[in-house]
């Protein structure tokens, strides 16, 4: 097995340990809520903190990661994550339960951004394939371990479960991150794949901020990923509201309660469709690629809406949901590495992953739309309509700006060598 390829799997592994901080939340909020009866608003601003410190500090942890390496960053923030759900554990006030969830934001950022920007830059030639393998281990890494946390919130307690999974993921990062390196300079060559046009020129932060394209791309991340991310923090509470939560359903022979069948099946598609599209875009371009998974997207929301009612449709659709979702989490790094090249890619795309934090300030207001229109109706059309919006964008104003950012781009003064005509004879 070749060095990148080795360092593609170190970065997966820790992308599933930090996994459950995210899609394993949902299982917490209904057990902590009984216990302290604060409200779902109140406990899912936990959810959104965690994902506001997950990303809008990833800018600055990928600087740090671009200018000292991935293994002290990584396995620091592997400390952090299990310090994170300890707290969890132990938390008896929201204040308490806001800080862990801050603490393991900030870590889960840093390992995010150092194993997606590692995978960029090892490869150049399938970008969206490696960005999509390593961003699946974050989609599909809590698919194992959702009925094993939700046994053990049954036996014993929602604490335990925060405590012993925050120290075995927390630990195994930091063992995983001893391994852990950025490509040497000449270790890889650039060689882009045929349907997509790569940058020759690496440009920094500061210049990235500076292009139109960037902002497009930002807005259509926000678009995309608000309603994703509400899936996540809200399918506990959609399942239990529509009264399908514990109806037993049966596909291909594996009979499970209704959320815990559309939790496993959930992680799975998520992370599936991230090597999938990545893979997809390699070939048949980026915009492309993103406007029929996101036109996808925003039907599945609308049709999970009509059918959420029914156990199986239930299961069904919101498989489908995750599955067109998980995309923007390869499609849009790799877009943007090839926009503005890999020497500053952790930093670059992590200043684009900030979009994700933004699109996680609508997930609160989802709780409160629902408590004043008294249905999820409001909720699942804004996010119907983002998604068909963004994939009309994808083909119609990113493709082409893209083109004419990356020709203005790279339109410098090169130094040409005089060469002087031989005389006519």
């Amino acid at each position: 097995m070749t060095t990148r390829w080795r360092q593609l799997i170190f970065g997966i592994i820790c992308m599933v340990m930090i996994a459950n901080l995210q899609y394993g939340w949902t299982l917490f909020v209904g057990p902590i809520d009984q216990k302290y009866h604060w409200g779902r608003a109140a406990i899912q601003l936990a959810f959104t903190i965690f994902v506001l410190t997950e990303t809008w500090l990833v800018p600055i942890e990928g600087y740090l990661i671009d200018r000292f390496g991935p293994r002290i960053m990584i396995a620091g923030s592997g400390v952090l994550v299990a310090i994170a759900w300890v707290m969890n554990s132990m938390a008896d006030s929201l204040f308490l339960l806001y800080l862990g969830a801050a603490i393991g934001g900030v870590g889960a950022g840093v390992i995010y951004g150092g194993s997606v920007g590692n995978a960029l830059k090892w490869f150049p030639d399938r970008r969206g394939l490696a960005a999509g393998l390593t961003a699946a281990g974050f989609g599909a890494g809590s698919a194992l371990t959702v009925v094993p946390i939700a046994n053990m919130i049954q036996s014993s307690g929602y604490e335990s479960a925060f405590l012993w999974f925050g120290l075995g993921q927390g630990l195994i990062v930091v063992l995983v991150a001893q391994m852990m390196r950025a490509p040497a300079a000449g270790e890889v060559v650039s060689s882009g794949a045929a349907a997509v046009h790569q940058t020759r020129r690496d440009y920094t932060p500061a210049q990235v901020l500076t292009t139109p394209v960037f902002w497009i791309m930002y807005a259509m991340f926000v678009m995309v990923g608000a309603g994703g991310l509400m899936a996540v923090a809200q399918l506990g509470p959609i399942a239990t509201d529509f009264k399908v939560a514990r109806i037993p359903v049966s596909i291909l022979g594996l009979t499970l309660p209704a959320l815990t069948f559309a939790l496993t099946i959930d992680r799975v598609l998520n992370g599936v469709c991230r090597p999938f599209f990545g893979w997809l875009s390699d070939h048949i371009g980026r915009e492309n690629t993103m406007f029929g998974a996101f036109l996808v997207e925003g039907i599945g929301i609308y049709a999970l809406l009509l059918f959420a009612g029914n156990p199986t449709l239930f299961v069904i659709l919101s498989g489908l949901v995750f599955f067109a979702w998980g995309e923007i989490y390869s499609l849009f790094p790799a877009t943007c590495t090839d926009i503005f090249g890999r020497k500053f890619a952790t930093t670059n795309y992590g200043m684009l992953y900030t979009a994700k934090g933004t699109a996680s300030l609508l997930v609160p207001l989802a709780n409160v739309l629902t408590n004043a229109t008294g249905s999820w109706h409001a909720v699942f059309y804004v996010a119907a309509i983002l998604n068909i919006v963004a994939a009309v964008m994808a083909i119609a104003v990113l493709k082409p700006m893209r083109l004419r950012a990356i020709a203005q781009l790279e339109h410098r003064p090169v130094p040409e060598i005089a060469v002087t005509p031989k005389p006519a004879v």
